[in-house]
Order: C-alpha cells, then structure tokens, then sequence
C-alpha cells in the first residue's frame, strides 16, 4: 500500500456510517424533501449525511479542508483557503431523486484531493450492496466492502462498434449543443443505455461498459469517481482532454470516462458543437 492507506481506511468508516444512515431513511414515510435553489431536491438524508461526516473528519482531520454538496467550504482557521492542500470533497448522496422515489440507484461518494489530485476515492451504494474504492497506485476495487473486496478493471474494447456506450441524459447535451454528436455515437456504438450518475463510471471501472459521458458535473460529483476510473485502467477527462476534475472548482465542468482505448475517438466525436 501507498502513503494514502490511513486515508483510505478513514474514507471507508466514512462511507459507513453514510450508510447507516442513509438506509434507515430510504423509503422512509416521512423522509423530508426540500427544493434547493437550483430546483434540485435535497432530502433529511442528504443534509445528516453531511453533517456525519462533517463531525468526524474534524475529530480525524481536523487539518484537512472540506468541501461537501449541502454546506459548502470549510477549512481549518490556520489553513489558507486554497485548493493545493489535502482536501476531502462529499456529495453525501449522488443520485437524491432516484433517493426520494424509491431507485435504490444512489451512493455516497467520498474523496480526497491531495494538491488538487484526486488520490482516494469511495463510492458506496448500500441499497445495491455494492461499494467500489480506490487509492492512489493501489487498483480499484469493488465488493460489500473492503473486507471482501476484488480487484476490478475496465475492458479491452477499442471499436466504438463493439462498445457499450453510457451517458445520463440527452437534455444536458442538447443544452450544449452537442446533441447531433450524442445521437450519432448512440447509432454508432453496438449499445447505449443511460444509467446515470455514479453508476456508468463504476460499471466503467468495472469492464461491464466501455464509455460514460456527462455534459456537466460539480466537484463534488466527479472526485471520487476518478481514483476508481483511473486505477482500473480507465481515462477519465473534460471535453478539451483535460484530466478531470477540471477547469475552477467552484463551476461545473464535461467529463468524459472511457476504457482508454476509445478516448481519442469519443472527444473527436463529441467535439462537434451544432452550428447555431
């Protein structure tokens, strides 16, 4: 094991207690949901969560920053409120409005930056039973959790015919006026299904599909999923190629996940902007 080991064992208990908490409130009758200004729900499962794992970090790393979904920035007050120390980055549950109908498609997603780095990297989806973890030089990895957890990679597809192409939705893409481009990578690919949120990357990492794209993510959606990607063998970058995540933390930014061998040819393909 690498330097992060610590990080990644704390990470885990993390991802614990998120767990406990957020199944008891799944399907719950009187769970509380809220509209959040950006019209997005945020449920009493989301904000606990939070405040969990909030809690424990400043009893374990106290000296770390802290950047969550629900409450935004937090740093210690004799740490400078920049992005190159260690920084640990929450969406205490990726996917609320398959929480607050009753999908059991949503996970709490944990990571720590490390110079801006995504080094660690938890995603655990406890409705599905399924966690996936990664450190830095160590593999990713993907089981009930990490007592019995198994070393997982991305696949050796390299015709885009061949692969099995995944994405979140079409309105974000229309939006950017990439549409045509999305609609003829769909026609291309042998299949294409939108799983959405955390799961395309996880199934990504894990070789079932070849190709995961978003048109916009926040920080807090894509740190985590990076470590896994990237330690199963995968590429994960904006639209210009840029490692994710990228471009200034506080805006939402392309991502663009493959099994390395089709990233080339998925930018070029996505690289085609509708003529206005």
């Amino acid at each position: 094991m690498t330097g992060y080991a610590d990080d990644l064992a704390l990470a885990h208990l993390l991802a614990d207690r998120a767990d406990a908490i957020s199944t008891a409130r799944f399907r719950a009758l009187d769970l509380r949901v809220e509209a959040k200004p950006d019209l997005t729900p945020v449920s009493d499962a989301d904000t606990a969560v939070e405040r969990e794992i909030r809690a424990l970090l400043a009893e374990h790393r106290p000296a770390d920053g802290l950047l969550g979904e629900e409450y935004g920035e937090e740093y210690d007050e004799g740490q400078a409120s920049d992005p190159s120390g260690r920084r640990w980055i929450v969406d205490p549950i990726d996917g609320t409005k398959n929480f607050v109908r009753g999908v059991p498609v949503w996970a709490t997603l944990i990571a720590l930056l490390d110079a801006g780095r995504p080094v660690v990297g938890v995603v655990s989806a406890p409705a599905l039973g399924r966690r996936w973890w990664a450190s830095h030089g160590d593999g990713a990895y993907a089981g009930p959790g990490p007592a019995a957890g198994e070393r997982i990679g991305v696949s050796a597809v390299r015709r885009l015919a061949d692969a099995s192409f995944c994405y979140s939705s079409l309105t974000g893409w229309e939006r950017a006026g990439r549409l045509d481009a999305m609609l003829d990578l769909m026609r291309d690919a042998w299949r294409s299904r939108a799983y959405g949120d955390f799961y395309g990357y996880m199934l990504l990492a894990e070789g079932a599909l070849d190709v995961m794209v978003e048109p916009e993510l926040s920080l807090w959606d894509v740190a985590a999923l990076v470590p896994i990607v990237t330690e199963a063998g995968g590429t994960i970058t904006d639209l210009a190629g840029r490692p994710a995540p990228a471009g200034d933390p506080g805006t939402d930014s392309s991502t663009v996940a493959t099994n390395g061998a089709l990233h080339a040819d998925i930018l070029a393909r996505l690289d085609q902007p509708a003529e206005r």
